[in-house]
């Protein structure tokens, strides 16, 4: 990991954890982001999505440093809900370091439904 720039090593290391943290208590996702309103209603709202159970499966991963130093991750992937079928998914995460913890400022989702 060493010959990547720091930005994809963050990137790349938040996005695991993130998705380690939905997919095995998701309830737990507060702690990685800011603590603005904002990012608190996005914690909210993903502890209280109506699966019971989920796993995520990320084909690829982009991360890009901003003008003002935080770190813009786009990822893409399929996720799996309860006994539903495989859906793709898309998602964007803007990363801000703050008292020296990277954290998720702001985030898009997007599900990849096509003839659904």
């Amino acid at each position: 990991m060493g010959d990547k720039p720091i930005w994809e090593q963050i990137g790349s290391s938040f996005v695991q954890h993130y998705y380690q943290l939905f997919d095995a208590d998701r309830t737990q996702l507060g702690a990685i982001y800011d603590s603005s309103s904002r990012a608190k209603q996005l914690s909210l709202k993903n502890s209280l999505l109506p699966f019971q159970k989920i796993q995520h499966s990320i084909t690829a991963q982009d991360h890009q440093p901003t003008p003002d130093s935080c770190i813009l991750s786009m990822v893409v992937g399929q996720l799996k809900a309860d006994d539903d079928q495989v859906l793709g998914f898309q998602q964007t995460f803007l990363l801000k370091n703050i008292q020296g913890a990277w954290v998720c400022t702001n985030e898009v989702f997007r599900l990849a439904l096509h003839n659904v």
